[in-house]
C-alpha cells in the first residue's frame, strides 16, 4: 500500500513538471497577440475590467480582486516608463498588456453609466490600452527547436530551464510553474486554473517589463518572450533570458578574495543604480543570494518580480520602521510624509548581512583589511548610504589594480632568486588557500616584488612562475611551487627559483 501511494504522488509531480515543460517548449506558439474572439468583442474605454464584487460569488470576488490589484501594479510600472517615453504606435509586434486582461463574460459587458459602473472604471480609461511591451529579438520560432533542456529549479511562481537555441546560444527559460506554490494554492482556494494562470503570470510580466527597463550591466538581459497555449490555457508566456549559473555561497568562500571582492563590488554598483534608477528607487524585497546569479564573473540580479519603487509613507519616525532577525532601524520620516531612503538602506543592510560579512574581510590583502572591516561596519549600523559604500569599494578597487596597497608593506625579499626566462616548472605543486587552481597553488600578484614575498612567506615554495594569464583586474597569475628539479622550456612563461633561504 505504502508503494502504491509513493508511486501515485511521484507520478503526479511528473506529471506537473511535464506540463510546465511542455509550456515551455513542445506547444506552437506566435509572439503575436490572437485575433478576437468573436464571443468577447473589445470593451470601449473606460468600461470597467470587472464587474462589481457583489455581483459574483465571493470567491470569485476575492480572486477577481486579486488579478485586477496585480494588473494595475504591472500598468504602473509601464505607464512609468510611457510618461517618460511620451506616446507613441504600436509596432506589429509588439505585445499590448490589455491583452493579457481576462475576458469577460456577459455579466461583465459595460452597464449603463451609474455610480457603481464609475467607480469600477478607475483607471482603466483611454491611454492605459495603449501600453506594450518591447518587440522580442526572441520569439515563439526559436524555441521551437531546442537542444539540451535542463531544469535549474524553481521557486513559489516560475520554474526555470536550461536550453541551447540553434546548438549555439545558452538561454533560460522561464514560465509560470504549473506545480508550483502560487497556481497549487490558488486552485485548492478558487478552483480557477486559468484565472489562477493569469494572477502567477502577471508577476513574470512585470519582472518583463522592470528587465526592459532597468538596464544595466548587472541586470540579466531580457532576450525575448513567447506567447502559446498550454493546459487548455490561451496565451501562456515563456520568457527567454541570459543564462548565469546559480549564486553558490559555500563555493564563493572557496574562491579567491579577488573573486569575492568582484562579488560584492558588482552588487554595490547594482544596488547604486537601483536608488538612482529611471523608475526611482527600487528595492528588492525579497533580498536572498538566490535571487542572483553570475555571468562571466559578474553577479546579475535575475528575480525582479518581487522588486518594488514604492516609498513607504509616514506621519512619524516610528512609521519608518526596518525589522530584521538581527537588527531593527528606525529611520526619519521627512516633511513629504515619505521614509528617507528605506528603499536604499533596506537593500544596503540585506547586502551586509547576505554578501559582506562573509565574502569581502576574509583573506583579503592585510593592509585592505581595515578599510574594508570598516565598509562592513559602517553598512551594517547603516551609516551609510550606498553613493558612500560605492565610493569605498571603488577606492579599494583603486587601491588593489595600482599596487598602493603595497606601499605600506614591508617587502624586504628574505632570500634571493635566480630567474630563468621562457621556462616552466610542471610538477612540484603544492596546496595553497585560497588559489585559482584546486591541485596547486595559483595566485594573483601586481609584481614580482609581490611574488617574492608571498613565496617567502610559504614554507614550502621553493620556486614561482609567472605565467601569461591574468584575472579581471589586469594582475598576473602565478604558480607557486614547492621545488625546481624538472624545469621545461615554455615560451610564455618566466621561472624564479629561490638560491638562498
Amino acid at each position: 500500500m505504502r508503494r502504491r501511494k509513493t508511486a501515485v504522488a511521484a507520478g503526479c509531480c511528473l506529471a506537473f513538471l511535464l506540463g510546465t515543460l511542455l509550456n515551455l517548449l513542445f506547444i506552437p506558439g506566435s509572439e503575436h497577440p490572437p485575433p478576437p474572439r468573436e464571443e468577447l468583442p473589445p470593451s470601449p474605454p473606460g468600461a470597467p475590467l470587472y464587474p462589481p464584487e457583489e455581483e459574483i460569488g465571493g470567491g470569485q470576488a476575492a480572486l477577481a480582486r486579486q488579478i485586477r490589484e496585480r494588473y494595475e501594479e504591472v500598468l504602473r510600472y509601464r505607464q512609468h516608463r510611457a510618461a517618460a517615453a511620451g506616446r507613441r504606435p504600436l509596432r506589429p509586434r509588439e505585445r499590448r498588456l490589455m491583452d493579457l486582461a481576462p475576458p469577460r463574460t456577459s455579466a461583465e459587458q459595460p452597464r449603463p453609466p451609474g455610480p457603481r459602473g464609475r467607480a469600477a472604471a478607475g483607471p482603466w480609461a483611454g491611454a492605459s490600452a495603449e501600453l506594450s511591451l518591447e518587440p522580442p529579438l526572441l520569439g515563439c520560432r526559436d524555441i521551437r527547436d531546442v537542444s539540451g533542456v535542463q531544469y535549474l529549479g524553481s521557486g513559489y511562481t516560475k520554474a526555470v530551464y536550461k536550453a541551447v537555441l540553434n546548438r549555439t546560444l545558452a538561454v533560460a527559460l522561464k514560465a509560470v510553474d504549473f506545480g508550483g506554490h502560487d497556481i497549487a494554492h490558488c486552485v485548492r482556494q478558487f478552483s480557477a486554473l486559468g484565472d489562477c494562470y493569469r494572477l502567477a503570470a502577471y508577476k513574470i510580466v512585470k519582472e518583463m517589463i522592470l528587465l526592459q527597463r532597468l538596464r544595466h550591466a548587472n541586470v540579466l538581459q531580457l532576450y525575448g518572450y513567447c506567447y502559446q497555449d498550454s493546459n487548455d490555457i490561451p496565451d501562456t508566456l515563456t520568457t527567454i533570458t541570459e543564462l548565469g549559473s546559480p549564486l553558490e555561497m559555500i563555493q564563493l568562500l572557496q574562491t579567491s578574495w579577488e573573486d569575492r571582492f568582484r562579488i560584492c563590488l558588482s552588487l554595490v554598483r547594482l544596488l547604486h543604480y537601483l536608488a538612482h534608477s529611471p523608475l526611482g528607487s527600487v528595492t528588492l524585497l525579497d533580498f536572498r543570494p538566490r535571487q542572483f546569479v553570475i555571468v562571466d564573473g559578474e553577479l546579475k540580479v535575475t528575480d525582479l518580480d518581487d522588486a518594488s519603487i514604492e516609498e513607504s509613507s509616514c506621519t512619524s519616525n516610528s512609521d519608518c520602521f526596518m525589522e530584521f532577525p538581527a537588527r531593527n532601524f528606525t529611520l526619519p520620516c521627512s516633511v513629504e510624509g515619505r521614509c528617507q531612503s528605506m528603499n536604499e538602506k533596506r537593500n544596503l543592510y540585506n547586502a551586509y548581512r547576505f554578501f559582506f560579512t562573509y565574502l569581502l574581510p576574509h583573506s583579503a590583502p592585510s593592509s585592505l583589511r581595515p578599510l574594508l572591516d570598516k565598509i562592513v561596519n559602517a553598512t551594517g549600523e547603516l551609516h551609510w548610504g550606498i553613493d558612500e559604500t560605492a565610493a569605498q569599494l571603488e577606492r579599494v578597487l583603486s587601491l588593489y589594480k595600482s599596487g598602493e596597497y603595497l606601499q605600506n608593506t614591508t617587502r624586504m625579499p628574505k632570500a634571493e632568486y635566480r630567474r630563468v626566462p621562457e621556462a616552466f616548472i610542471p610538477d612540484e605543486n603544492y596546496r595553497c588557500w585560497p588559489s585559482y587552481h584546486h591541485k596547486g597553488c595559483l595566485l594573483s600578484v601586481f609584481d614580482v616584488n609581490e611574488a617574492i614575498e608571498i613565496c617567502d612567506s610559504y614554507s614550502q615554495c621553493k620556486a614561482f612562475v609567472l605565467t601569461n594569464q591574468t584575472t579581471w583586474t589586469g594582475r598576473q597569475l602565478v604558480f607557486f611551487k614547492m621545488a625546481s628539479n624538472h624545469i621545461v622550456p615554455d615560451p610564455d612563461k618566466i621561472t624564479y627559483v629561490k638560491v638562498t633561504d
